[in-house]
């Protein structure tokens, strides 16, 4: 089946966008592989959504597990050109998640996406954030200095906002160390707009692709103490995806057609006792989302995260959330609740 494209022109424009953002990454972290006489690390996966007649995605995997423990670059467009009953007119995104084998490599987020409504607001979301298992006060520095940078005049407000939205409750902590999150970006000039998204993305990669060289070249031989340490970051990030990020949720409530991909952002290995002592520290019903999470995973205290086990838990979270609506109430948010319109991933 052929995936269809909006035909709205900005979002024409947003997809090519995003689409030269996901391709840069690829290459850029490729680059990184190649110039250790490793092979190309990323496989290119599609799907669609309603057999591509309301648009769909191709996400790239990396495959790649001297350098990779999880990584997943994913650009999607979807629409409702043929049907002006739904109230998101289109959503064109980049979203994308690097996990590296190496704990003393940070782990990085970051969203990009243009939402067109049916009743003609428009806007953009932009994240991006460094998780590090291990921090360098350095890299956390760097990083935050290239968003500030990128975008001088937002990051006051989307610093804040991010703090916000990546804080868990339950652990009195942070997932990452430096946070950019703008919801709902609409400053009524569309050129200054579509510029920092795309400055935004290109600055961001570059950055991370400097801090992930330097840290596998300055740490090359890591210790089995520093590997546990990762997994319990892991088992931290996936604990706050699973029971507060609104994107997750929002994705798997709205379809089920590409369930592998919003998991996407998931660690390859978790702790699966360290994850079990959080339930008593979350309040009703989450203690219960949590106990059927917990469920869902391998026996194996060390959980591998495949995809059979991707599709569990993305089972148990839609009849969580489908049984306990207002739980919705309880998950992350910056300064702006968004209007739950679809999930692009």
């Amino acid at each position: 089946m052929i995936r269809s494209k909006a035909q709205s022109i900005n979002a024409r424009a947003a997809n090519t966008l995003v689409e030269e953002l996901q391709q840069y990454f690829v290459n850029q972290l490729d680059k990184i592989v190649s110039s250790n006489q490793q092979l190309s690390s990323f496989e290119a996966i599609e799907w669609l959504r309603d057999e591509g007649k309301h648009g769909g995605g191709v996400r790239y995997v990396a495959n790649n597990d001297l350098f990779f423990n999880r990584g997943s670059v994913n650009v999607s467009q979807v629409h409702y050109d043929d049907d002006d009953t739904k109230n998101l007119a289109s959503a064109t995104a980049l979203s994308t998640i690097i996990h590296p084998k190496n704990p003393f490599a940070p782990s990085v987020h970051m969203h990009i996406s243009w939402t067109e409504m049916r009743d003609g607001k428009a806007y953009w979301r932009m994240m991006a954030d460094l998780n590090p298992a291990i921090e360098d006060s350095q890299d956390t520095a760097l990083f935050t200095e290239c968003l500030k940078n990128v975008a001088p005049e937002q990051f006051k407000l989307a610093a804040a906002q991010g703090d916000r939205y990546f804080y868990i409750p339950a652990l009195e902590r942070h997932r990452g160390v430096s946070h950019f999150y703008l919801e709902e970006y609409n400053s009524a000039n569309a050129q200054a707009d579509f510029n920092l998204a795309n400055n935004l993305g290109k600055a961001v990669i570059d950055c991370y692709v400097d801090i992930f060289s330097n840290a596998i070249k300055k740490n090359s031989s890591p210790t089995e103490a520093d590997f546990s340490k990762q997994r319990a970051y892991h088992t931290l990030y996936l604990f706050q995806v699973l029971t507060l990020d609104r994107g997750t949720t929002s994705g798997l409530l709205i379809h089920d057609q590409n369930d592998v991909g919003i998991m996407g952002s998931l660690p390859a290995i978790i702790d699966k006792a360290l994850l079990s002592t959080w339930v008593e520290k979350l309040v009703s019903p989450q203690d219960q989302l949590l106990t059927a999470i917990i469920a869902a995973l391998p026996e194996q205290q060390l959980c591998i995260v495949d995809e059979k086990t991707k599709l569990a838990l993305a089972n148990v979270i839609r009849l969580h959330y489908k049984s306990n609506p207002k739980a919705l109430s309880m998950q992350a948010q910056g300064n702006i609740i968004p209007a739950t319109v679809d999930n692009h991933r």
